[in-house]
């Protein structure tokens, strides 16, 4: 199907409708002639004909008509497509680099002040001016894991148990009690930036808790087809203004998220073939990933093959082609 319209694009809309017009035309004629043979063949008269390719006429120039127009919207989506993806580009590589350079400047010049400053209201501005600095590189380190995000996915395996766990591990602290409720694997379709999204979802769960006892909940459940990874912590939650940007897919001056991480979180879950979910109540929030499992095609596979291999058995009266016993995968 996509080869078919692959072709119908290619071609020019003069050769469309010429093409929709003398298919048209031919239609006109076998029906014609199939109803005056078999229905009365005096009552067809070639003005019925006429009128028929006259109709068909009209249609192929209005068909003609629709295309170009369609066809040049397409054509002006696609260049400003190209334009503001090429803007993005630039505004990426610009803050990534330049910016991060500039930041990493007014941070060594942050500590060298450090070093240089007696009272304590100094040294609490320039650690602000340190925090702010670091905040704003982290922003740009993850700007770089969406830019470099594919959403051609190679046929990769991943085991969601390890990399919750190292995402958890690395997000654990002195105060904070993280379990985790989870089989002995989980593979999953997904190559190696899937870490990124799992490892914002515990650090969101850990950083944004102002618990007086933070506490995170982690499990991963299998459920056919799709395996599941749900985070769950007694924070404040995730503001209604902010999930209803991720709802809608845009943001507005009077409605935006106030951090690229959970745009992160929904973008590279999607690029894997993921879903993400938030929920938010008086106890806390959860964020449930789901993503493709990869026993599930793997299984599939194995129980053609031994289909396969016990309908030769009964092909051949039950014995197995070789001299040997036929050993199957499990």
């Amino acid at each position: 199907m996509e080869f078919f319209s692959d072709r119908i694009y290619d071609r020019s809309p003069r050769a469309l409708a010429v093409s929709f017009l003398c298919a048209g035309a031919l239609l006109v004629l076998v029906v014609d002639v199939a109803i005056a043979a078999a229905v009365d063949a005096t009552a067809w008269t070639p003005a019925r004909l006429v009128s028929g390719w006259t109709v068909v006429g009209v249609s192929s120039l209005f068909f003609h008509g629709a295309l170009t127009y369609h066809r040049r919207r397409a054509e002006a989506a696609r260049r400003e497509l190209e334009t503001s993806n090429q803007q993005l580009q630039v505004l990426s590589r610009v803050f990534r680099h330049n910016v991060r350079n500039d930041l990493n400047v007014i941070r060594g010049y942050a500590d060298l002040l450090a070093d240089r400053v007696d009272d304590e209201r100094s040294r609490e501005c320039l650690e602000t001016i340190r925090e702010t600095t670091d905040d704003v590189v982290a922003i740009s380190e993850k700007l770089r894991v969406i830019e470099e995000a594919s959403p051609d996915r190679p046929g990769e395996r991943i085991d969601l148990v390890e990399t919750a766990r190292e995402a958890a591990a690395e997000a654990d602290g002195s105060d904070v009690t993280i379990t985790m409720e989870t089989p002995a694997e989980a593979w999953i379709r997904a190559d190696r930036s899937v870490e990124y999204p799992i490892r914002e979802v515990f650090e969101n769960a850990v950083t944004h808790n102002d618990g007086s006892t933070r506490r995170v909940d982690a499990r991963i459940e299998e459920n056919g087809t799709t395996t599941s990874l749900e985070v769950r912590d007694n924070g404040p939650g995730i503001p209604d203004d902010e999930r209803a940007v991720l709802r809608a897919e845009q943001e507005t001056p009077l409605s935006h998220a106030s951090s690229i991480g959970l745009w992160l979180v929904k973008w590279m879950c999607e690029t894997q073939g993921g879903t993400v979910g938030f929920e938010t109540t008086d106890d806390g929030t959860t964020v449930r990933l789901r993503f493709e499992s990869a026993t599930a095609g793997a299984k599939a596979k194995t129980e053609r093959a031994e289909e396969q291999v016990d309908a030769e058995d009964r092909k051949d009266g039950g014995e197995s082609r070789r001299d040997g016993p036929v050993s199957r995968a499990r």
